[in-house]
């Protein structure tokens, strides 16, 4: 189902950075991990987001997910409607009326994890977003989740480093993403996503064919998340 110019606003906003220079990146607010704990440290996430956004970040995510890493809808609406920039929301999705909820809340672009979900509920939930003026991205971690993916008509294709039926617990490495990017059709847009922190690792997922980064806890544990959302952004210059 095609979407007009106008609810393109996520892809857009990286496909501007990418042509202004920028590392495409998406910077992510969320209050805590199961494997780092608390992330927010009672910081205002309105003046988090707003740092985010001044210091060049392409596009925002926030987390929603309530027993696991402490979001809810309210944090949704509070950061889209504080900032300019487009908000991914990442929730375990399963139901249509998450996808209406969460557009209603602010939300530019849904996460769909296709090992949260069948084949079934993957392609509906994904043509529901796409009737709600939402883009999608269709996270995947391994090769088997992979195919299943790239049956869809993408958006946006996100490859975890680490593993979400583990809660992220895991030790990944940008190595997922840049061994899956090989079975990745040219013209895919594609998200590397979580245990990525320097630079370097940024810039090599755009070299390897990514179309840009999502990162959050090495942000928000930074001592300073503003130089360090500019250092990711900044990766692409020589």
């Amino acid at each position: 189902m095609n979407r007009g110019a106008g609810e393109r606003r996520f892809t857009a906003a990286l496909q501007a950075a990418y042509d202004a220079g920028r590392l495409p990146l998406i910077s992510e607010i969320k209050v805590r991990s199961p494997k780092e704990g608390d992330l927010l440290a009672g910081r205002d996430p309105v003046v988090l987001a707003r740092t985010m956004v001044a210091s060049g970040a392409a596009c925002l995510s926030v987390v929603t997910e309530g027993p696991n890493f402490g979001g809810g809808l309210e944090l949704l609406q509070t950061v889209s409607s504080a900032v300019p920039l487009p908000v991914l929301c990442k929730d375990f999705v399963t139901e249509p009326k998450q996808v209406w909820e969460r557009r209603d809340a602010g939300a530019a672009c849904l996460l769909l994890m296709v090992s949260q979900l069948d084949w079934s509920q993957l392609k509906a939930l994904h043509a529901e977003a796409h009737r709600a003026g939402l883009e999608t991205l269709v996270e995947v971690h391994d090769e088997d989740e992979l195919r299943l993916a790239l049956t869809l008509d993408l958006d946006l294709l996100g490859i975890n480093n680490r593993d979400i039926r583990q809660l992220e617990r895991d030790e990944g490495t940008v190595a997922n993403t840049l061994r899956l990017l090989d079975s990745v059709p040219p013209g895919v847009q594609t998200i590397s996503e979580s245990a990525i922190s320097e630079p370097l690792e940024a810039r090599q997922v755009i070299e390897a064919g990514g179309s840009g980064v999502l990162v959050g806890t090495a942000i928000l544990k930074a001592t300073d998340p503003a130089a360090a959302v500019r250092r990711l952004v900044q990766a692409l210059e020589d």
